[in-house]
């Protein structure tokens, strides 16, 4: 919540609440309306406010004739003020609204159904708010309110930086707030007259929109006190009377007219450098109030802001107001040329067209020097008319208006043509001043003279020739012909208007009589600021009545559709995304959006997964359709296509391929853009008039099965090409388009060149990327119900030439007033080297960035028919026209900053650069045209064969009504197992002196609901970093959460479904989950679904399996590595390995780097290779525990032993590639690939050295199959083996491995196949280790057989499948089962001096009295929230929940005549007393914010009952005693609101804090705020609230010093706020304590919870488990 800013001025005849949020101030158009109560006379009111606001030095009040004003004062509540209240406002939000008109609407439909239903609250703050589209109207709307007006204060707010605004503000481009109204009114108290100021009584607290671009609201507030002053009806009347004046008072901002002359009437005479003051107050998120006191700080202004609180009184900042201005003056008019020049100059500034682009030239100097004076131009020359034609469409690109282009006559105006047809095939406004020679010298062969009568032809929308200026003919026809082609221009459809201006001299202002009655009739416009022609905009769509029968039939067939699609085409403003998000998101059709959208490069705002489920994007459509197979099963029935043409061909060729039923095109032109002549229905409207009439019908919802499979598809494809591109080491141009797309933020564009840079962009551009805005959009999101922000794009696709490209792109800079970052080609950039000089010229716009690909020809040519029927020198010379131009040497000419970039990094880092940059910056990529054709060619394989697996795999499952899931989980069970085995692991420390060596682990059973199961393997060695106990514990929570859940269809894939599955179904960040927990957990889950489809693990995993039965019957069966320990002498170690290859082994891995001197390990290796011969593979294995010098020595001495490989030889990896080269042995990855946790691609990408031959891959250390599966793939694409290995794990295990190594292997023949690479050797596997167990937790052994064709060891998949589906468990080996445990659940039952209690507590574990941990949730929380994390740790200590006092179903009852405080002391009090019951000695207690609090209390001050202390987001509270008093009387107000307004509201507005942020982002928020919902005793649940604030809890700062109980201190990592608290607590602990550092940590440690918020229980449960298990373990050894 924000506090809102106070004025007050003793001149006005009312009391007015100015409402500044400081959120708002870039919120565009925000329109709020503020209830304004007006009264009769002041002095005659009670006291009703006071927050007074510091002076700064450098703000002025402007007045115009009023009394002197007192000055504005600095304080905030008294200390005498004790019955401060503050009101909380409720913010009540409404489904979207398409046009700002319709929100409008919808807001007053809310008021009058509050006014037939009042609140029954006596006092109240209420909010109405609804999301309307984002684009600029707020400046418009507030000048167009009246001087006259009754309703003020009145305010504009824009927060653009100044730097750059180099003209007056613009009505349709500043983006700002304007508001009207207050929502509450302030009064003198009788004691004015001396100075004094009553005191404060009641504050306004407001939930504030944060600021941001997209989208923004619209909104009403309205307040209500408890006296008939300041009753609800006056509010509501006050309402009406400034939405009347509001909505009465508006212009469209279509309308571009008068843009700078409408600001002239605000009535400020001096524009003033103002600083805005805010209240930095609280925030409605439940928590603490932070450290420090309420003060009021300044902070930067906006720079551009006007206020005005009276017809008289107002002030302003840098508003630019040009009030001397406002009349035409003739005087500075030598001659009848210069008069002609200046009129049409002035009318063109009069109808907001103010940007003009002049070419040097002798016949246009009139206009040159008229343009280049006017004081509200901006103006910007180029030597090339060309260059400058194109700059001025890329001005109207981004700015939507036209830019006025000046030249002289002749060839310049020919070299003009090209800019003149993209504008005219694109519909960009443009306007054309060109100059001529008079009549006289035409067809006389006069220099520079040509016809240019109608020299464009067809090609504009508009053409006058103007006679030679002469006083003869009345000037108004001048200003009449501006208004007329800017009309044209800017009417549907847009394009060029060409003014020919033909000029006798003199050129220059020499002084020649003219008649001023040539201006007769210009009087008024003379002494206006208006156009003299103003053009009506009517709606020619008329609401669609005129077209009704044919959009009902529209309808019907949208209703009818069953597979349906939208196809988002070239949108140009903001209003058009965000009628099309609309739309989409009522219509629930996949999305496919072109690049020029906007939305194919969008930015998600805030992850809500119940809002983004609405849209379905389909963002690699056009690779999905690669496949053949894919193009038949798509076929959609009805098309809507928003927007002009699409950049992917192959999305136009499969739609004249398979042509749909209907094909509705909506574009507001009139132009057929049907080039596969399919469309069925054109409709001429807006995208916003025709969205806005589809939301008005209903369409029934169908759960279609063919969009979930469309979106599975899109989703496997997407992370095909994902891994393609992040795979690639080299730097690609897919990956300049992906890294590009990325780095566009949410305030900067894109311009995208032709040829291959579009379609890069199209096809690699990444969509939904977080967007890194800082600030709190959260609400917006909640509000609108679109998560998306769209980024404006463009490029010139009219006739989509690469000429004046890089023009274009700089004009599109200005005109769009963003960053850009505009990526662009060799060719085009060279075709238009002289934009470099209009780069030079920063007017008006912020820094660029340019991203020049430069593979030194065109290589678009290279994708085409005749780069295979062509010689290559023919190809290089006329097609791609190679060169070797420097384009560094270019940028140095111009005075440009270069940067060449070669590789990924040396990109990423460019880009970061360039972004911080003030300057422009280019960047120059290096690539080659051979080489991009071949990773494009790969790409389209890969991506081809991605869909066609997608396919086959969503074609094998049959989908049931409850989704797209394959089954139902029923119950998962774990066994601890311990077996025993032959010799110690080769990778543990082991007693020398001990005989026998165990393994232990947990064998995981996962049922399904059909009772088909699968055994998974949790079993970690001391290399894991895990523990036994750590492992049970995530066990135990897996148990819990996992107990009904449905699992995906596309978890077999293995590309990442299982991750996603982990989080979206089971609420588990993945990383979080231990490596062999998450193995294991893979495994049970996919041989449960081998066993439900009674298949092989591997058919499940390969979903081509059945298709290729060649494939299928050659790779059947899986080689095994032997492994052998080289202990023992040379010859000793070398019988051993004899043996092993008469037993039937192909290959053999020997351990190295085990003795003093790696010559012993030379010895060994080459005594074996003498034994075994040549045709076995022996590989060495060093563990990382050479140094450098040691592993070169022994690489030097086996050089000649032919090794297959050596795994990790060196420690530091850094050293790897440096010994691959030194030695030239070939080497192999093992712990290095174990310590990759999220992105291993980008770590690998470091050892694509050919040097690295194989990776060795254990999934229950790397963390499960799906993350092993990528680093296998990585591996095979890159000409390395991949080899999994067995970490000495169960039969059940290694059987899985082999189903798993066979898969792999099938894997990566499929993938030779696609890059037509020869398939190598056979593969033999590191399964070795089933050679140790002497004993096995399966009733079957592992199955071993000597292939009686080769002689060779080898697993089959029946044998592995028959272990997986036949075996049992070993009960001998089993030490103990656990299926889960129940809560118990009892009441206890308590009597007080006041009241009586009986708490509901919930208890799980271990029968344990000594042993016991105590939860305590936060506020709206129950002990429910603690049953996964009590699950969890049960088997250790006894866990006990409580519903604390007025939450969940706990009961409080007052004693006669008494009244119960629920203070923090009587809850803890409460508490002790249930402890002393429950345990007789001391506890454990965890809490949770409030419930933190309330265990720190208990901690500090009950020390007797407190073991230790787990404080998550906890806060010892307010140190300031004015910021307590701040604090309690905002949740006294909160606490009135829960009651007036219901828990439902109450939640609504609560969960939109910043806070949350993070928990808004969880896959089950929805339920999480549901469970909030179950409180029985609603009255003690505010009062909790209330009684409970922070602001009247004695602070614990000064009791942190003498702490004597072990704190544990959890933080999320996203919670800024509570991390500098624990930091602060450390602090102050630490400095209680004379000892050292060590002490300090034995009393009080802070851990951080990663990728989490606040709620870091419920947002990354296992990591607070983790940490919670390392206190416990603190605490014991204490």
């Amino acid at each position: 919540m924000r506090q809102s800013l106070m004025h007050k001025n003793n001149c006005l005849p009312f009391q007015s609440h100015l409402r500044f949020h400081a959120s708002s101030f870039l919120l565009d158009t925000n329109f709020s309306i503020f209830a304004f109560l007006h009264k009769q006379s002041p002095g005659t009111y009670q006291p009703f406010s006071l927050l007074r606001l510091h002076q700064s030095n450098n703000s002025k009040v402007i007045r115009a004739g009023a009394p002197a004003e007192p000055e504005l004062g600095t304080g905030y509540f008294s200390d005498n003020d004790e019955d401060s209240v503050l009101e909380t406002c409720i913010t009540r939000t409404l489904p979207p609204a398409v046009t700002l008109e319709h929100g409008l609407e919808k807001i007053k439909e809310e008021v009058d159904k509050l006014k037939l239903d009042p609140p029954c609250s006596d006092s109240g703050i209420l909010r109405i708010q609804i999301a309307v589209p984002p684009s600029a109207k707020s400046l418009n709307w507030f000048s167009c309110q009246p001087l006259s007006s009754g309703v003020f204060p009145q305010f504009f707010m824009s927060k653009e930086t100044l730097s750059y605004m180099c003209e007056p503000p613009s009505l349709d481009r500043l983006r700002g707030v304007f508001g009207i109204g207050s929502a509450v009114s302030f009064i003198r108290s009788p004691s004015f007259t001396s100075g004094n100021w009553s005191s404060l009584r009641r504050v306004i607290v407001h939930e504030a929109s944060e600021w941001f671009t997209l989208p923004f609201h619209s909104s009403a507030t309205l307040a209500w006190g408890d006296s008939s002053d300041y009753s609800f009806q006056g509010a509501v009347n006050s309402f009406e009377l400034s939405f009347y004046q509001a909505c009465h008072h508006f212009r469209p901002a279509a309308d571009n007219s008068n843009n700078q002359y409408k600001l002239r009437k605000f009535g400020l005479v001096d524009d003033v450098v103002s600083q805005m003051i805010y209240l930095n107050a609280l925030s409605l998120d439940g928590n603490d109030i932070g450290f420090d006191p309420l003060l009021m700080k300044e902070v930067a202004s906006p720079c551009q802001f006007c206020v005005r609180f009276s017809p008289a009184i107002g002030f302003s900042s840098n508003m630019l107001d040009h009030s001397r201005e406002m009349t035409f003056s003739v005087q500075n008019c030598a001659n009848i040329n210069s008069l002609w020049a200046s009129l049409i100059i002035e009318e063109f500034v009069r109808l907001g067209l103010t940007y003009f682009c002049i070419a040097p030239g002798s016949r246009s100097t009139p206009l040159s020097i008229a343009a280049s004076t006017h004081s509200l131009t901006t103006c910007i020359a180029c030597y090339d008319e060309r260059s400058l034609a194109f700059h001025a469409v890329g001005y109207g690109r981004g700015s939507h208006k036209p830019a006025i282009v000046i030249t002289s006559s002749g060839t310049a105006v020919s070299n003009l043509l090209p800019a003149v047809v993209e504008a005219s095939q694109d519909f960009v406004p443009l306007l054309l001043l060109t100059a001529d020679r008079p009549p006289e010298l035409q067809d006389s062969g006069a220099n520079q003279s040509i016809n240019q009568v109608n020299h464009f032809g067809y090609f504009v929308r508009y053409f006058f020739s103007l006679p030679v200026p002469t006083d003869d003919i009345s000037a108004r026809m001048v200003v009449t012909t501006i208004d007329s082609a800017v009309f044209s221009a800017t009417s549907t459809p847009r394009g060029p208007a060409h003014i020919n201006c033909p000029f006798r001299e003199p050129l220059e202002n020499r002084p020649w009589k003219w008649n001023l009655s040539c201006l007769k009739g210009l009087e008024n416009w003379m002494s206006s600021g208006e156009p003299f022609t103003k053009y009506i905009w009517s709606q020619h769509f008329h609401e669609l009545n005129a077209t009704r029968g044919i959009i009902l039939e529209v309808i019907e067939i949208i209703q009818g559709a069953r597979k349906g699609v939208l196809l988002i085409g070239a949108m140009h403003t903001e209003d058009e995304l965000w009628a099309a998000l609309l739309l989409a998101k009522h219509l629930m059709w996949p999305i496919v959006a072109d690049i020029l959208s906007g939305l194919r490069l969008r930015k998600i705002l805030c992850f809500f997964p119940e809002v983004e489920d609405k849209f379905i994007f389909i963002d690699h459509f056009d690779h999905a359709l690669l496949s053949a197979a894919v193009r038949i099963w798509a076929q959609s029935d009805v098309i809507i296509q928003l927007g002009s043409r699409i950049t992917s061909k192959r999305v136009a060729q499969t739609l004249e391929e398979f042509i749909p039923r209907s094909f509705i095109m909506v574009g507001e032109h009139s132009s057929r853009h049907d080039p596969s002549h399919i469309i069925t229905h054109r409709i001429q409207s807006t995208i916003t008039q025709f969205a806005d009439y589809l939301l008005k019908a209903r369409f029934p919802y169908v759960s279609s099965h063919w969009c979930q499979f469309l979106q599975a598809l899109d989703m496997m494809v997407a992370r095909e090409i994902s891994f393609q591109i992040d795979s690639e080491y080299s730097l690609t141009e897919p990956h300049v388009a992906n890294i590009v797309s990325q780095s566009v933020s949410c305030e900067s564009a894109l311009f995208v060149g032709n040829s291959m840079a579009i379609r890069n962009a199209d096809m690699y551009g990444r969509g939904s990327v977080k967007c890194t805005h800082n600030h709190n959009i959260s609400s917006l999101v909640l509000s609108s119900g679109v998560p998306y922000h769209g980024i404006q794009v463009a490029g010139n696709r009219g006739a989509s030439g690469i000429d004046g490209l890089l023009s274009t792109a700089i004009g599109f800079a200005v005109g769009c007033n963003k960053r850009v970052i505009c990526l662009m080609g060799d060719v085009s950039f060279l075709h238009d080297t002289n934009g470099l000089a209009l780069l030079n010229q920063r007017v008006q716009r912020k820094p660029m960035t340019i991203l020049v690909t430069n593979n030194h020809g065109g290589a678009i040519f290279s994708f085409l028919p005749i780069a295979e029927a062509t010689d290559r020198r023919v190809l290089s010379k006329y097609f791609y026209t190679s060169h070797e131009v420097s384009i560094r040497n270019l940028c140095v000419a111009h005075g440009v900053k270069h940067m060449q970039v070669r590789t990924k990094v040396e990109l990423e880092d460019a880009l970061y650069i360039s972004q911080g940059e003030e300057n422009d910056c280019l960047i120059e990529v290096e690539s080659c045209i051979d080489f991009n054709l071949a990773f494009h060619s790969k790409l389209r394989k890969f991506a081809s064969q991605a869909a066609d697996q997608s396919l086959n795999l969503l074609s094998s499952i049959s989908v049931s009504n409850s989704g797209f899931y394959l089954c139902k989980i029923q119950r998962m069970t774990y066994s601890l197992y311990r077996v025993q085995l032959c010799s110690p692991p080769t990778s543990a420390s082991y007693n020398h002196d001990s005989t026998e060596f165990y393994r232990e682990g947990f064998i995981l059973t996962l049922f399904l609901e059909d009772g088909s199961f699968g055994f998974g393997e949790a079993a970690p060695l001391e290399i894991h970093k895990e523990t036994l106990p750590g492992v049970e514990e995530q066990l135990r929570f897996l148990l819990h959460v996992i107990e009904g859940t449905y699992i995906s269809c596309l978890v077999p894939s293995l590309k990442g479904s299982f991750s996603s599955w982990i989080w979206n179904g089971l609420g588990i960040k993945p990383s979080s989950i231990f490596p062999s927990v998450r193995c294991g957990l893979e495994m049970a889950i996919l041989n449960a679904v081998a066993a439900r489809q009674g298949s092989t693990l591997v058919d499940v995993l390969d979903s081509q399996a059945n298709r290729e039965e060649e494939i299928a019957r050659h790779l059947s069966t899986v080689q095994i590595c032997a492994l052998l320990d080289s202990n023992g002498t040379p010859m000793e170690v070398a019988h051993l390995a004899a043996t092993l290859v008469e037993e039937g082994f192909t290959a053999i891995k020997l351990k190295v780097a085990r003795r003093l001197n790696p010559m012993e390990d030379v010895s060994v290796i080459q005594e074996v290779r003498k034994k075994v011969g040549s045709k076995i593979e022996l590989r060495a294995d060093a563990n990382r525990k050479w140094s450098y010098s040691e592993a070169i020595h022994f690489g030097l001495c086996v050089r000649d032993c032919h090794l297959q490989y050596i795994e990790e030889p060196v420690k530091d990896e850094s050293d790897i590639i440096k010994f691959c080269k030194e030695t030239g042995l070939p080497v192999a990855l093992d712990e290095t690939i174990d310590n990759i946790q999220e992105c291993p691609l980008k770590l690998l990408s470091k050892f694509s050295n050919p040097g690295i031959v194989a990776i060795v891959i254990k999934p229950s250390v790397v963390g499960g199959l799906e993350k092993a599966a990528l680093i296998a793939r990585w591996a095979q694409q890159n000409g390395k083996m991949a080899i999994v290995s067995a970490a000495f794990e169960s039969g059940f295990s290694l059987s899985t491995y082999v189903q798993f190594a066979l898969y792999l292997d099938r894997q990566n023949k499929e993938t030779c196949r696609v890059m037509n690479k020869e398939v190598g050797s056979i593969v033999a596997h590191g399964l070795g280790t089933y050679r140790w167990l002497k004993e096995d937790v399966a009733t079957e052994p592992f199955r071993t057989q000597r292939n009686t064709y080769s002689g060779f060891i080898e697993v089959s998949i029946e044998d592995s499948d028959y272990m997986l589906k036949r075996s049992e468990l070993n009960r001998n080996t089993i030490l103990r089962n656990f299926s889960g445990e129940k809560i118990h659940n009892y009441w206890f039952p308590m009597d007080f001096e006041d009241f009586s209690c009986s708490l509901k507590v919930k208890e799980i574990g271990v029968s344990n009295k000594s042993n016991v941990t105590v939860f305590l949730h936060g506020f709206l929380g129950s002990s429910e929230d603690w049953i996964p994390i009590m699950k969890a740790i049960s088997g250790s200590t006894r866990c006990i929940s409580v519903d604390l006092p007025g939450h969940g179903e706990s009961k409080i009852q007052n004693h006669p005549q008494k009244k119960a405080s629920l203070s923090i002391e009587v809850v803890a009090k409460i508490l002790c007393k249930l402890i002393d019951n429950i345990a007789p000695g001391k506890v454990t207690i965890v809490g949770y914010s409030m419930g933190a609090r309330i265990a720190l209390f208990m901690s500090l001050r009950r020390y007797d009952k407190i073991k230790g202390a787990v404080i998550i987001s906890g806060s010892p509270g307010i140190k300031d005693a004015k910021a307590r008093k701040l604090r309690r009387a905002n949740d006294d107000s909160r606490a009135r609101s829960l009651i007036s307004h219901g828990l439902k509201l109450f939640l609504d507005n609560w969960y939109t804090g910043e806070l949350w942020k993070s928990l808004r982002g969880h896959p089950h928020f929805s339920e999480i705020v549901a469970s909030r919902m179950r409180h029985d005793d609603m009255y003690n649940l505010a009062k909790a609230l209330s009684d409970l604030s922070t602001g009247r809890q004695p602070p614990l700062w000064g009791a942190l010093r003498q702490c004597k109980t072990p704190l544990l201190l959890i933080v999320g990592e996203q919670d800024k706020k509570f991390k500098r608290i624990a930091e602060e607590m450390a602090y102050e602990i630490a400095n209680g304590i004379p000892n050292s550092e060590d002490s300090a940590y034995k009393i009080c440690e802070i851990i951080e919870i990663p990728s989490c918020g606040h709620a870091a229980h419920l947002e990354n449960p296992l990591s607070v488990i983790a940490a919670m298990r390392q206190f416990s373990t603190h605490l014991e050894r204490s």
